[in-house]
């Protein structure tokens, strides 16, 4: 797909060339505010109000006027003012209005005092400060403005984002239809969980990662299930993920040495690059296009499968869904116990990451072969390791990315 593949393609460039070929390919539609959690914005929500609505109290107190606190007398209190109940009687000169956090402040206010600063003596109230004009007074508008952009097209609802909505009273929202994936593993070794294994059989178990991690993004997840290396079936598995999905996901099938037929299909129905990346774990890793659906192909080891998945596969799934997406937080952290290393790839290390007596600490899980599932299930974190670095002693300071989203 554009690239020289006979070396090892650094990540960076990988993904940048992905990214530079997807665009959204989901519709949108209009769903009521509570379906809407876990879709993708398809268009900026402008407020039709302001927030807040009106201007209020910041705090449990009096409204004054600031001429009537200058005489330094106690003043009267003339009424009270709750939220939903504003006070609505007269104010004459030398009178304070008792009023409550979030009720509107009565026209001609210049300042709330809190009650704290203020002693009562029946409706006589003295004041033992002297306010600021405006002082612990929220003015409309001061939160939003009407007409100002809240959140921006491609942002994921989550619930930070449904009580925003609902409190600017949006009923309806724009979103994009969920992103369509279809899934399948490839091996004659591979069997289903729950059934029992041959001698040199294995379970499949890239698949729920897979899928798991999908359903974490909000895609529709078509799963094929297992697929033997045979060229019919393979093609008929190939041909209906075409037909019936966006995208399609495999794992197995794409390290040199595999069984040439899977490549041979991918190259008869659409244009897909076979890429090594300059990664650890995770070398071998398919792109391309077929007739419809754009295509990744994963490796078979499990970790490998799982962090090309959350490397490359996330951030292309998301621009395909019409999400914003931005790049996992990196830190800086100290080792505690030396780190095996040579260089020539990017090393994403299976790590533990905590809080010392001096800052961020961090230690691997163990054995980091990508066959060893235990060691991502263990960790927290990735350990970044520079594609020139080599071993690691303890006490040096690395790179670390938290898991967060798909890996937590």
């Amino acid at each position: 797909m554009g690239f020289d593949t006979s070396g090892l393609l650094p990540l960076s460039d990988a993904l940048q060339g992905m990214l530079e070929q997807l665009a959204c390919c989901c519709d949108s539609e209009q769903l009521p505010l509570p379906q809407a959690l876990g879709r993708i914005l398809a268009s900026d929500i402008a407020s039709p109000l302001a927030v807040p609505p009106f201007d209020n109290s910041a705090m449990d107190g009096y409204a004054v006027r600031l001429a009537d606190l200058a005489s330094g007398i106690p003043l009267i209190m003339a009424g009270k003012a709750f939220a939903g109940q504003p006070y609505q009687g007269e104010w004459p000169a030398g009178h304070c209005v008792r009023i409550m956090t979030g009720a509107p402040v009565p026209e001609g206010t210049d300042a709330v005092v809190m009650q704290e600063e203020t002693q009562a003596d029946g409706d006589r109230i003295t004041f033992l400060t002297q306010p600021e004009p405006g002082q612990n007074i929220r003015r409309a508008g001061s939160d939003i403005g009407k007409g100002a952009c809240v959140l921006q097209a491609g942002t994921h609802l989550t619930p930070r984002e449904m009580p925003l909505l609902a409190s600017l009273g949006i009923a309806t929202v724009p979103v994009r239809r969920p992103l369509k994936v279809a899934i399948f593993s490839t091996g004659d070794e591979l069997k289903p969980v729950g059934t029992p294994l041959a001698h040199g059989d294995i379970y499949d178990s890239n698949r729920y990662g897979v899928r798991a991690m999908l359903a974490r993004l909000g895609c529709d997840c078509l799963d094929l299930g297992i697929i033997p290396d045979d060229p019919a079936p393979l093609r008929a598995a190939f041909i209906r993920a075409d037909e019936e999905a966006d995208v399609l996901i495999t794992t197995g099938g794409v390290s040199v040495g595999e069984a040439d037929f899977t490549k041979q299909l991918l190259d008869e129905l659409g244009e897909i690059g076979f890429w090594k990346l300059a990664i650890k774990p995770g070398k071998p890793f398919a792109f391309g296009r077929l007739p419809r659906a754009w295509f990744f192909g994963l490796p078979g080891n499990p970790v490998s499968a799982m962090v090309t998945f959350d490397q490359l596969v996330q951030p292309a799934l998301a621009k395909l869904a019409g999400q914003r997406f931005e790049r996992p937080l990196q830190l800086q952290a100290v080792t505690t116990e030396p780190l095996k290393k040579s260089p020539g790839r990017l090393d994403f290390q299976r790590g533990i990451l905590s809080q010392g007596p001096n800052g961020l600490e961090v230690r691997s899980t163990g054995s980091q072969d990508s066959a060893v599932f235990s060691s991502l299930s263990r960790a927290n974190c990735y350990i970044i390791l520079e594609r020139e670095r080599g071993r690691v002693a303890a006490g040096e300071t690395v790179t670390v990315e938290p898991f967060g989203g798909l890996l937590l």
